[in-house]
């Protein structure tokens, strides 16, 4: 299911909302943490951002754009709104009811890694948006490649020669010509 799809669905099925979350949540923590460098303010700032999100869903129109960059237009202005302020600001997460977030240091180490992530997302931008989708969902979000195949609709083969000229493109990328 698209990430347009699912935010459509969201009003009426929560569950739509949180596969978008889990589906953006290590770029957006990623996209904070490589422009904070600290993790707290980095999850603070997801939560805020997706938070916000949740809140504004109905005014999402795929028209104007895909979900991913409507998603981090709110993520940019909670980076620019907070630089302004000093702090974060969790207005809505206070309108939707949702606890202040505490993190383990597990957590905190696991969103201080993504900052290393960023060559590669950086990397994965030249290749053409379908190598680039079964890559990211194959390699990133670790799912299956019959999962994958259902989300986009072709065979799990067609999704694995997707990934594997990706990768082979991305290989000759870093490796340069031989």
């Amino acid at each position: 299911m698209s990430d347009e799809e699912l935010l459509a669905q969201t009003p009426s099925s929560p569950d739509a909302f949180a596969a978008f979350y889990r589906r953006h949540e290590r770029l957006v923590l990623g996209f904070f943490m490589r422009r904070t460098a600290n993790p707290e303010l980095a999850a603070d700032l997801a939560a805020e951002t997706f938070a916000a999100a949740l809140d504004t869903v109905r005014r999402f129109d795929p028209h104007r754009g895909p979900a991913h960059a409507w998603l981090f237009g709110i993520a940019r202005n909670q980076l620019r709104r907070a630089t302004e302020r000093r702090q974060v600001e969790d207005r809505a997460r206070r309108k939707l009811g949702l606890p202040p977030l505490v993190l383990e240091d597990e957590a905190l180490a696991r969103i201080e890694r993504l900052r290393k992530e960023e060559p590669m997302l950086a990397l994965l931008a030249v290749l053409p948006p379908d190598q680039r989708e079964a890559i990211r969902k194959r390699v990133i979000e670790e799912l299956p490649y019959e999962r994958i195949a259902a989300q986009v609709r072709c065979s799990p083969s067609v999704v694995r020669q997707r990934v594997s000229r990706g990768l082979s493109t991305l290989r000759a990328i870093v490796n340069g010509p031989s």
